[in-house]
């Protein structure tokens, strides 16, 4: 959209959802103001993700929350600059994993965030598909990176219909990887898969007992954990790489892995942020957002739930706790792009 078309608003106060203990609710608080090297930016559209409902349930994802916001992802267009932010002026429409690293989370109509972890808005992407890639991409990226996956290597991905599963899917056969097989639950997840250009041979239906039997792979990649991780860990060959983005693997999968003595590797996406590495999120955002630009990677399928209400979120984590997203990343919708005369 140009440039010109947003105005800053003074707006004093913010609409938002808080998590109160275990309850959500919809209020007004101030607008965060941005600092040294940060820009304020109103929110379009945010993606949700898993850890999103299990901060909210308790998990130890819980201990990562510095605001009583939830959501780690969004797209929106810059407001305000604050000192030494120059990269992006007021009216750039941008998109972001904010992780913990913002003023607050996403659902939200304004966050505060360093300006380095920004990436500009694909033109060729609308807010609600931009609001879906942060997060799954630079999971599939961050697991490309550090995986040492190699072409002649076997592979296997469980929950791969997931946002992160069909990033990593469209990653791989992008680099020329063929050797994959990857689970899928339903009919919808299946043709999400098929979708991302993967042959429905190497589909699996992770409930056959054909998927336990036969073959062992050099890789496993685990996107959903529990009984999904002794699955892989019964899957995997000895010496073999288990690369994990959940934390959520159990005891039993814990001691098969052991037993193959196999080679870990934890994948965490604020890791960096953690170290202070903040530009590492703006750097690999901006060349997914070049891939995607250029056609040669493409956004998720989104499901734009609603507005921003607390009836929006309680449907998205409902339906991320059942495992009925059906290959679709959902999204909610904060705001509508603004006109001059706001």
């Amino acid at each position: 959209m140009p440039q010109n078309k947003i105005l800053s608003p003074n707006f004093d106060h913010m609409k938002a959802i808080l998590l109160k203990e275990d309850e959500l609710i919809l209020k007004e608080v101030m607008t965060p103001a941005p600092g040294l090297g940060e820009v304020l930016v109103r929110i379009v559209a945010t993606g949700f993700n898993p850890i999103d409902y299990q901060m909210r349930r308790g998990k130890s994802e819980r201990k990562k929350m510095h605001s009583p916001i939830l959501g780690r992802e969004f797209s929106g267009i810059v407001i305000k600059n604050g000192p030494q932010a120059a990269k992006f002026q007021p009216g750039s429409p941008v998109f972001a994993a904010a992780g913990s690293m913002g003023s607050n989370g996403t659902y939200a109509e304004f966050i505060v965030v360093p300006e380095v972890i920004l990436a500009g808005k694909p033109d060729n992407l609308s807010f609600e598909e931009a609001a879906g890639v942060p997060v799954a991409y630079l999971t599939a990226l961050q697991i490309m990176n550090r995986g040492d996956l190699s072409l002649e290597k076997s592979i296997f991905i469980t929950g791969a219909a997931g946002s992160v599963g069909q990033a990593l899917i469209k990653l791989l056969l992008a680099k020329g990887f063929t050797n994959i097989i990857a689970t899928a639950g339903s009919a919808e997840s299946r043709q999400a898969l098929i979708n991302c250009c993967l042959p429905e041979i190497t589909i699996v239906d992770y409930r056959s007992e054909a998927v336990k039997v036969g073959r062992l792979f050099d890789y496993c990649i685990d996107i959903v954990g529990g009984a999904m991780s002794e699955l892989c860990a019964d899957l995997l060959g000895v010496n073999g790489t288990y690369i994990d983005i959940t934390a959520l693997n159990t005891s039993y999968a814990r001691e098969l892995l052991f037993d193959k003595g196999a080679r870990i590797i934890n994948i965490s996406n604020y890791a960096y942020a953690t170290s202070g590495n903040t530009a590492y999120y703006g750097q690999y955002l901006k060349m997914l957002a070049e891939l995607m630009r250029t056609g040669r990677l493409t956004a998720p399928p989104v499901y734009i739930i609603d507005g921003l209400s607390v009836k929006t979120v309680e449907e998205a984590h409902r339906l991320l706790e059942n495992n009925q997203s059906k290959g679709q990343k959902l999204v909610m919708r904060i705001s509508w792009e603004l006109s001059p005369e706001e």
